[in-house]
């Protein structure tokens, strides 16, 4: 006989979920919106030992990001600044890019992830070319 009254319970109990649920739904998932990036240098070579940074350029106001959750690829940024518009620019240190899983020869994406100080997400895509070059006595 308890049995039945526990069962009992949960079926008068599930028509006030129901209701619940409709007066307070879950708050949807916000998706990222997308901004245009540009990466310097285009072509990576994993091979030359000058470069420091790979700095990326991007179409949103530096007032809006919040720095400290943007990535690229997963790398941290390192530094960042305004360009001469206004827009957010950040560096990301060279050997740590290079550290990543990269296809040699060929184009790889790289996409800039972060937050604006409204805590919306955004992501940045474009593809560098990626190189294995050792530098000659010429090129240095």
């Amino acid at each position: 006989m308890k049995r039945d009254e526990h069962n009992m319970n949960r079926i008068l109990l599930l028509p006030a979920w129901i209701v619940v649920l409709l007066l307070f739904p879950l708050p949807a998932a916000s998706s990222a919106f997308e901004i245009s990036i540009d990466v310097a240098p285009y072509f990576l070579n994993i091979q030359n030992a000058e470069g420091q940074v790979v700095t990326v350029h991007t179409s949103i106001a530096y007032e809006d990001v919040a720095a400290h959750t943007v990535y690229l690829n997963g790398v941290s940024i390192s530094d960042w600044k305004a360009d001469d518009r206004g827009n957010f620019v950040g560096k990301f240190q060279m050997e740590e890019i290079k550290a990543l899983p990269l296809y040699h020869n060929d184009y790889n994406s790289l996409t800039l992830d972060g937050i604006t100080v409204d805590e919306k997400p955004f992501f940045g895509q474009t593809d560098i070319m990626v190189i294995n070059v050792i530098p000659t006595a010429d090129q240095e």
